[in-house]
Order: structure tokens, then sequence, then C-alpha cells
């Protein structure tokens, strides 16, 4: 066996050994039901991207509606759903956004904190609770002090700068992280400037017998021009966030493992229809507290898992909820809601089979007392250990959001009485993988019913009306291959890969001709392909195309009138970052859209054109 074949081998056992929370145990990416999708910490430091939002535009089974550049914000959503029906998750602890899925992505993160993305797609109720409705991404980060410090810088068109520093340490039983991020641009169009700041801090106590306490605190700071965010009729728009949160979680045991989370997070969000001015200003202050416990047990019919969430959402408003009894500042309304669940999970390992099967017993006082149950089960079966053929069914609900429920201004018209969507899906997949060779297909079909959207009952409408689907199905198709170059062609590199992924997804609903903002709109076809390789020494190069088509109609807006509906157009952009090593030091410059695409992910909300952008990193061991 060559050394590049031994090499890749080892990267193939590593990935298989990988420990993914696609179940509330953690558990081998090899044993999963569940297709999961894992972006490692050499992937993120490869690609061309400023913020996690740009990254996983890469990944084809996954929607990114991006309103702003480099992480301002976006609409990220799985298999044909939306952002509000994806759960977002730091550590394990969920971070979705109860005011809107908008802001689910305002998380105080620096790419070098990350040590890797977990996605897991479809519904996950079971794993995630109720808001994942369609999946969740669940971002895990680096802990161990392996060196003392990092510092990166960069700089680009479009006044772009930027300047991250990570600091580590041991101390005892305690190791501790400080990574301090901010990035700036004045904009690539009208209006789309922005500051972003971030900052988290992380200690861990590593206790005997592989115990362990982890906490962490953060804050995240934006500040941007909104161009036409929510409407094409007011380009001047302003937006300004906050968020700070603070978690505690302890694991426990061995055979009996015991988890328990304390969090809170707040966040902070001020909109202005007109830039500069207080017209059409809006002030929001939501939290979010709670405490988890999850059991779990080894024996010898397998293993067992119990887990309970009690989790308090709260907004108060200028303009989201009802009357407060005593107005204050800003704050004229108000709305709390208590979300209670619990989960019991069973997964038996046969050698070749696994099977696991569970159920979430849960409770909203949205509902008005009832308690629902929500089952899941899965099976996975490996006749090699090459291939992998696994299937799960599972059925899902999601509370309406605060947005969804109250927002009624010149433009929109909220709605009280939402019910919560619910859902039934199905999927079956097949995989393979060798040293040089990794490939994967899985076909899914989803039964959406009450589904939530933004819609308009006639194109002469004046405003977007929150509203409940009947009916809203949809079915799909997620493939994609992966090389491993370094073993057939050692001149590109040890290390150099082609991946090419395909999602084509359908839908059918019972909507007739309502005109819709998120769920009717859904990404129809998506091709992603990345090709990482050697130039020669120490430089080294990754290219990332994308392809994709959107269903559905936007709004078209010309001077600030509108025109009439228009369909979405087709598009593809084709990124290049070119990478040099020396030591312990990184050079890099980044090419985005390299062909000038114009395009837009939401109608009316331009996207950058071509952008160079160059950074200087070094590692201090």
């Amino acid at each position: 066996m060559t050394a590049s074949s031994e090499t890749a081998k080892v990267r193939e056992q590593q990935l298989d050994e990988v420990m993914v929370t696609a179940s509330r145990l953690a558990t081998p990416i090899n044993q999963s039901s569940k297709q999961v999708t894992v972006i490692g910490r050499e992937e993120i430091a490869k690609a061309p991207v400023q913020s996690v939002q740009d990254l996983l535009v890469y990944i084809s089974g996954v929607d990114v509606m991006q309103r702003g550049a480099h992480g301002v914000q976006a609409d990220i959503s799985l298999r044909g759903g939306t952002a509000d029906q994806t759960a977002v998750l730091l550590n394990g602890i969920n971070v979705s956004n109860a005011q809107t899925g908008h802001l689910s992505f305002d998380i105080p993160l620096n790419l070098s904190d990350i040590e890797r993305i977990e996605i897991v797609h479809g519904p996950a109720a079971l794993i995630y609770g109720a808001s994942a409705f369609a999946g969740g991404i669940n971002i895990v980060t680096k802990k161990a002090a392996d060196y003392k410090a990092y510092a990166n810088v960069e700089a680009g068109m479009h006044k772009l700068r930027g300047i991250e520093v990570r600091g580590a340490a041991a101390t005892g039983l305690a190791e501790h992280t400080l990574s301090v991020g901010y990035n700036a641009s004045s904009g690539y169009t009208d209006n789309s400037d922005y500051g972003l700041y971030n900052a988290l801090w992380q200690t861990r106590f590593n206790l005997p017998r592989d115990n362990r306490i982890d906490l962490q605190l953060g804050y995240n700071d934006k500040r941007y021009g909104a161009n036409t965010f929510y409407s094409a009729k007011y380009p001047n728009q302003y937006e300004r966030t906050s968020t700070y949160m603070g978690s505690a979680k302890g694991e426990f045991g061995s055979k009996l493992k015991v988890i328990p989370i304390l969090y809170w997070n707040r966040h902070h969000d001020q909109f202005d229809l007109i830039k500069d001015t207080d017209k059409g200003r809006n002030f929001h202050r939501n939290d979010t507290y709670g405490a988890n416990l999850a059991l779990s047990y080894r024996w010898l019919a397998g293993a067992t898992s119990l887990a309970g969430e009690l989790r308090r959402e709260e907004i108060v408003s200028s303009v989201l909820g009802k009357p407060m009894a005593k107005p204050h500042g800003h704050y004229k309304m108000e709305d709390g809601r208590t979300n209670v669940s619990a989960a019991l999970e069973h997964t038996v390992d046969l050698e070749r089979w696994v099977l696991s099967a569970g159920v979430l017993l849960n409770h909203n006082t949205l509902q008005h007392g009832s308690y629902r149950f929500y089952p899941s089960a899965g099976i996975t079966y490996r006749p090699t250990a090459a291939w992998k053929i696994s299937s799960t069914w599972s059925r899902s609900t999601r509370m309406p959001t605060f947005t969804d429920l109250y927002y009624t201004t010149a433009t929109h018209d909220g709605n009280t009485g939402l019910k919560p969507e619910r859902s039934e899906s199905v999927d079956l997949g097949v995989t393979y993988g060798n040293a040089v060779l990794s490939a994967h297909v899985t076909g899914f079909l989803l039964w959406g019913r009450d589904m939530i959207d933004w819609v308009k009952e006639s194109p002469s409408d004046e405003k977007w009306a929150s509203w409940n689907l009947t009916k809203l199905n949809t079915q799909g198709v997620e493939m994609g291959v992966k090389l491993q170059l370094g073993t057939l062609l050692p001149l590109l590199g040890e290390y150099s890969s082609l991946s090419v992924d395909y999602t084509r997804l359908h839908q059918t609903s019972d909507s007739g001709n309502l005109l819709s903002l998120y769920s009717l709109n859904y990404l129809r076809d998506k091709l992603t392909a990345r090709f990482q390789h050697r130039i020669v020494g120490g430089l080294s190069a990754g290219w990332y195309f994308r392809y994709q088509k959107r269903m559905g109609a936007y709004e078209k807006y010309e001077n600030l009138a509108k025109v009439g509906n228009a369909p979405y157009p087709a598009f593809s952009t084709l990124d290049l970052k070119l990478t040099y090593r020396y030591r312990d030091a990184a050079f890099n410059v980044s090419l985005n859209n390299l062909y000038n695409t114009r395009y837009f992910d939401l109608g009316n909300v331009p996207q950058p054109g071509f952008w160079l952008t160059g950074g200087i990193s070094y590692t201090f061991r």
C-alpha cells in the first residue's frame, strides 16, 4: 500500500469514528439512520468565506437565502422548509430565535472557534425539539487549548477589513479559550454597509473519569444597512441587533450518562424603515432561557435515553405581542410562552443492524393545555463495512414565531389565530465509502399540514398576510460523490479532493394562485462542486461552484414601483481561494463570484458581484 492510500484509509476511519448528535445519544456517523453532513475545521479553513452562512452556501442540501454578505443576515433552511423550521444549536444548545428565523444566526461565533458543523437533514424533533421541523444545524466549538494564540487579518474590496484573535490557556483541570472578531465593509451597493462584532469565552473543566463541565459566554453585535431586506418599496432600511448568551453544560458518567444544561439568550433588535430617521422604527427584545436534563443508559438490550426540557420564550416590543399593563421605554407590547417536552428513545445495535425508536411528548402554552406525541423510528443496515442502507420515519410540529403572530405594519398583517405546523416524513438512503471514493443518495417525502407562510391572495393586495397553508407536500432526492484525488493523482497533492453534490425537490400544495414570500419559493435544483488541489509546494487552491434554480415568483420593483410578478431566474457562481502555508503562517487570497454573476436569493435583494479579499493568519504554538 502506498503512503497516499494509507493516508486516505486513515482519513476514512477517522470520519467513520466521528460522533454526531443525530440522536439523543452521540452516535458514530456510520451508524446514524439520518442523513448527516459534517463540515470539519480543515474544510472551513480552505473555504473562501467570512461566516458560517457563507460556508453553508456550498452544501447542496442547504438553502441559504442571503440578504447581506458575510453573515449579515440569511434565511437558512433544509429540504424545502423555511428558516423558521430549522433548529440552530451551539454545542447542542438550541439558540433558535423565537422572534423570527431571520435572526437565528445572530450568534457570537468566529470561524476560528469552530471544530465542526453537523447538519441533520430532515425532521429532527426527537433530537433537537419541536423547532427542528425540517432539520437542525449544530455548531460544535473547539475546547482544547492546543495552541497559545491565533490571529487573522483580512482586507479587500468595498473597504472590507477584518480581524480575529483567539487565545487559549490551560490551568490545572481547566482549559480556557477567548476569541474576539470584527468585520466591516462600506458595502457592495447602496445601503449595504455593515459592522459585525463577536466575542466568545469558553472554559472546560476536565474532571476525573472523563467527566466534564463546559461554561460559555458570548456577545454578538451587528449594524447594517438593510437594502430592500423586507420590502423593495423601502430600499433604505437599517437594522441593529445584539445578542448576549450564557450556558453551563455538564457530562457525567459512562455506562449511565447524565447531561444537565442551563442556558439563557437575550436578543435585541432595532429596525428602521428609513435609515438615519425614526420613521417606522421598531424595537424588540426577546429572552429565551431553559433547562435540559438528559439521561442515557447502555445495557444488554441496547441504549436507552430519557431527556426533558423546560424552555421559556418571552418578548417585549414596540409592535409584537399584546398590550403591556405598564409600558416602559420603547416597549408597549409583550408576550411569552413555555414549552415543556420529554423524549424517550431506545437504540439496539445488532452488528449489521441498528434499530431505534422513540417519542417526543410536547406541550406549549400556545396550545392551551394540550399534550401531543411525536413518534420517530429509524433503521440502519450495514451489509459490509463499505455500504450502509438506512431509513427513518417521523412526525413533527412547530409553533409560529412572534413575528408570524403579531407583525402588523403598513406592509404586513400578522395572524394571532395561526395553528402550529404539522408534518409526517419518511426517507430512504444508501451510502458507500472506501479509502478513495464515498457516495450517497437519499430520497425523501414530507407531508405538511397547516404550513405557515406570508402570502397574498391577489397581486394587487397591499399587504402580506400570515397564513396556514392547508397542505404542502415535498418530495426530493439528495445525492453526492467525493473522490480523494491524492491517492489517484499524487501530483495534485496528498489532500486533494473533488466533491460533487446535487439536490432536486418538487412540491405540491393546495395554495392555488397564492403569491408566497417563503414556503412556495422552494429551491428546486442545487448543484455544488468543490475541488481542492496543490499547485506547488505550500501553495494550494480551492474551487467552489454552485448552480441553483428557485421555483415560485417575486414582486418585481423598478424605481421603487411594483411592475408585476416575475419567476426566479437560475444562476451559477464560481469562487476561488489560494492559500500558501509556511510553518505556522498562512497567506490567502479569495476571489468570490469570479465571473461577476448578478443574482439574488430573495427577490429584489441584490447579492455581491466579484469580490477580492486577502488575508494573513498566524498560529502561536
